[in-house]
């Protein structure tokens, strides 16, 4: 697979693109290893259970800021 010269398209494009691609994956053609589908079930537990803290944009941003100082 060539990868064309991108830099010729405008950032929506380049989104648009982005979004056709991933919508061609279809969901059932990733395979999990059976530790990483009992993880993020795990996962989404605790998360309907109200049991995992959640984290805006800002608050990630901002905690990816302080530790690469």
């Amino acid at each position: 697979m060539e990868i064309k010269d991108l830099s010729k398209y405008s950032n929506a494009e380049k989104i648009l693109l982005a979004e056709q691609l991933w919508d061609s994956v279809a969901k059932s053609e990733i395979e999990l290893s059976c530790e990483i589908e009992m993880e993020l079930d795990h996962r989404l537990q605790l998360l309907e259970e109200g049991k995992t803290t959640l984290y805006s944009l800002d608050e990630v941003k901002s905690h990816i800021n302080k530790i690469r100082k």
